[in-house]
């Protein structure tokens, strides 16, 4: 790359890392203190309810977040539903069946909507109820600046490009996260979030089939520790419907919110490529090392990038609008 190029790429980020500096000072924690002072109380307990009921919805909605704000930013986009003229993000062959959790947002919106009317984005409806839902499944408890507005367009087309693939190597989760405007630590500090939840064995299987065909040798990716493909492949079978199968990112502690998936990939048990190529470059690789022996300080790390991705791309003041149904635009 020649260093105009360096240049012109070095100029653009710091005018990204503006705008955003701009925008998140926008943001402040108890936004809506003085115009629906139980909103953060009323969303904690739509998710409490819907996670006594199911703890798998933590994780849901984490991700939710999380396919939220890497698509346009954090602006509630994730939520709309496709119309006849459009295919919304929701629908993209990324999001769809896998994410999860909408029913949530709809019932604290709904709840939010009666005390409240107009008041309380949908961006900001899902950014409480993932954090409540970290907390929830054994995270830290942390305030979350509020004052998103939502935005008016969902595009599937736009999907692909911006949400990391489990299929990725370090190198590219490293620019992917990058563009985002997060550090390589916290990529791998994010990527721990894979201690909770659920993948679709398709997910592993349909690309470069890590459990049988592994980048077409007709062999099984060999970064895999041999007991846990065993295990893969009875969840997975090859002759299966992989479409409909599902199986836990973390296999002992599925439904905890600890440092057990950096254990996992130092013992070659990471579910996704993305998972397993933390260990091919020495500054991920050692970042993997240290969380898996520190719990406590890998939370804190967790929370400070949850928080610093919440802020990714935020629409406020006047832009964007407060959706009053969060699946359609005003």
């Amino acid at each position: 790359m020649s260093s105009k190029m360096q240049s012109r790429n070095f100029i653009a980020l710091l005018v990204l890392l503006s705008i955003f500096s701009c925008l998140e000072a926008q943001l402040q924690v108890g936004f809506y203190r003085q115009t629906c002072p139980i909103a953060e109380l009323i969303v904690k307990q739509v998710v409490t309810t819907a996670f006594i009921s199911n703890a798998g919805i933590a994780p849901g909605l984490v991700r939710m977040h999380f396919q939220d704000c890497f698509v346009g930013g954090c602006d509630g986009s994730v939520l709309i539903d496709s119309t006849t003229g459009n295919t919304a993000e929701k629908d993209s062959p990324v999001n769809k069946p896998s994410l999860r959790g909408f029913e949530v947002i709809d019932a604290a919106k709904a709840a939010l909507e009666k005390q409240c009317p107009g008041i309380v984005s949908c961006a900001d409806i899902l950014t409480f109820a993932a954090r409540d839902s970290i907390a929830l499944a054994g995270g830290l408890p942390y305030s979350v600046r509020s004052g998103r507005r939502d935005g008016i367009d969902s595009f599937a087309s736009e999907v692909s490009a911006n949400i990391p693939s489990p299929t990725m190597n370090v190198e590219e989760l490293i620019t992917h996260f990058g563009n985002k405007g997060l550090t390589t630590d916290e990529m791998v500090t994010l990527l721990g979030a894979h201690t909770i939840g659920r993948s679709h064995c398709s997910t592993i299987t349909k690309v470069n089939d890590r459990l049988y065909n592994f980048n077409g040798t007709n062999m099984p990716d060999p970064s895999l520790k041999k007991n846990y493909l065993r295990q893969l492949q009875v969840a997975c079978p090859k002759s299966g419907t992989s479409t409909s199968l599902v199986i836990p990112m973390d296999p002992s502690t599925p439904r905890v919110l600890d440092n057990n998936y950096y254990a996992n990939v130092l013992l070659k048990k990471g579910l996704f490529t993305s998972d397993s190529t933390l260990l091919t470059n020495a500054d991920t690789a050692a970042a993997v090392e240290a969380n898996a022996n520190n719990q406590a300080q890998w939370l804190s790390k967790f929370t400070a990038a949850i928080v610093k991705m919440g802020n990714i791309g935020v629409i406020t003041g006047t832009n964007g609008e407060i959706r009053t149904d969060c699946r359609v635009i005003n």
